[in-house]
C-alpha cells in the first residue's frame, strides 16, 4: 500500500479550470508523456474512470473489492460505511479500470451527512461510466428514485448493476429489474453476486466497453488512492462499526496519529476513536477493555495483511461533542466532500 495514486498527482495544486485549459491546448504534461504509464498497451486497449453510485448498503465497496481482487474498501452491514470517496486500479490485458467507490446517498440528518452526498453526487459529472448499483434484495424505494433522478441526468454512459443475488429469488430480481428499468435509461445491465464471485469478471467486461480508448493511466502495481494513515483509520472505524450497535457507528470517526516504520517489517500504528459522548466511549472500550482490545486485534491483523509485515497499533478512545456538526471537524477527519 505504499504506492498510491496521489504520488503520482503532478496537478494537485491546479484548479479544474487550468486542467481542462491544458487538456485542450494539448498541453497535458506527465501522464500522457510518461513511458511508464503508457507502454505495451495494446491496440484497442481501453482505460478510464467507473463511478460506483447507490444508496446505502446496496453492495459498491464489496463490488470494488471484488473487481479488485483484495479487500481495500472497508464493509460493514452500518449503512454510511463508505466516508471518503475510495478509487480503485483494475488492470487487465485489454483494459484499465479506475473504480471509484462513493458513499451511499441518502437524506442526511446532519452535517456529517450532506457532506458524504456532496461527494457521492460530485463524481456523476467526472467519470466515463457511471455504473448504478441496487441491492437485489431490497425492493426499490423513494431513495433508490431519488438517486436515479440524479444519475438520469448525467452524460456518461449508464450501467445498471443489481447485486447480491445470492440473496434473492430469480421472481425477485425480474422485478428489480424491471423497476430499476423504469426509473433510468441504461445502456447496459448485469446482475452480480460479489460474495459468490458470480458475473464479477462480466461486470469488469461489461463495463470496460463503455470506456474511450486510451493509455494504462496508472503503473500496474498502483493499488488505490488512499494514503497509508487513512487507510488505518477506516480498517480500525470497520471493526467499531462490525462490533457496536445502534446509534454508535455513526457518531465515530477514526484517526491515525501515528505511522513510523521502525525496522522494515514493523510498523508502529496509533490510531484514536472519537465519539461523541461518554456513554458511547463506554461501549466501545467494554468492561475491562475487552472491546477496544477486541476491534485493535481485528484491525491489527487486517493491516499486516496490507501492509505485508509485523503491526504495533495502539488505541485511544476520546469524546468530541457534536462532531459530526461542526464543519471543521467533518474535514479534519477528511470527510467533507470539496478536499477530495
Amino acid at each position: 500500500m505504499s504506492d498510491t495514486m496521489t504520488d503520482f498527482d503532478p496537478f494537485a495544486d491546479l484548479s479544474d479550470d487550468e486542467l481542462d485549459a491544458m487538456i485542450e491546448a494539448g498541453e497535458f504534461p506527465g501522464a500522457m508523456d510518461a513511458p511508464a504509464l503508457c507502454a505495451d498497451v495494446p491496440e484497442g486497449f481501453r482505460s478510464g474512470f467507473v463511478a460506483l453510485v447507490g444508496r446505502p448498503n446496496a453492495g459498491k465497496s464489496t463490488l470494488l473489492n471484488a473487481c479488485y481482487g483484495e479487500k481495500v474498501a472497508i464493509t460493514s452491514p452500518v449503512a454510511q460505511t463508505t466516508r471518503r470517496r475510495l478509487r480503485a486500479v483494475v488492470n487487465r490485458e485489454d483494459c484499465q479500470l479506475v473504480i471509484v467507490d462513493t458513499p451511499g446517498i441518502h437524506k442526511p440528518k446532519d452535517g456529517l451527512g450532506s457532506e458524504l452526498n456532496k461527494s457521492a453526487l460530485g463524481e456523476l459529472s467526472d467519470v466515463d461510466v457511471i455504473a448504478f448499483v441496487i441491492d437485489a434484495s431490497a425492493p426499490i424505494g423513494r431513495g433508490d428514485a431519488w438517486v436515479a433522478e440524479r444519475v438520469a441526468a448525467a452524460k456518461a454512459p449508464k450501467v445498471l448493476v443489481l447485486t447480491k443475488a445470492d440473496l434473492a429469488s430469480p421472481e425477485e430480481m425480474l422485478k428489480q429489474l424491471e423497476a430499476a428499468r423504469a426509473l433510468v435509461e441504461f445502456d447496459d445491465e448485469i446482475v452480480v453476486s460479489s460474495t459468490e464471485g458470480f458475473n464479477v469478471e462480466a461486470f469488469v467486461d461489461v463495463v470496460a466497453n463503455y470506456l474511450p480508448e486510451g493509455p494504462r493511466w496508472f503503473p500496474e502495481g498502483m493499488g488505490t488512492d488512499e494514503a497509508d494513515e487513512v487507510m488505518v483509520a477506516e480498517f480500525v472505524r470497520e471493526k467499531v462499526l462490525r462490533h457496536t450497535r445502534e446509534e454508535i457507528p455513526h457518531a465515530v470517526g477514526v484517526m491515525c496519529d501515528e505511522f513510523e516504520r521502525p525496522k522494515r517489517d514493523l510498523l508502529r500504528l496509533h490510531a484514536t476513536v472519537y465519539v461523541e459522548r461518554e456513554g458511547q466511549k463506554g461501549i466501545i472500550v467494554g468492561k475491562g477493555g475487552e472491546m477496544i482490545k477486541r476491534i485493535g486485534v481485528e484491525a491489527r491483523r487486517d493491516l499486516e495483511r496490507m501492509f505485508g509485515c509485523r503491526v504495533f497499533l495502539g488505541l485511544d478512545v476520546k469524546v468530541k461533542p457534536h462532531w459530526r456538526e461542526d464543519a471543521r471537524e467533518i474535514r479534519r477527519f477528511g470527510y467533507a466532500a470539496d478536499d477530495e
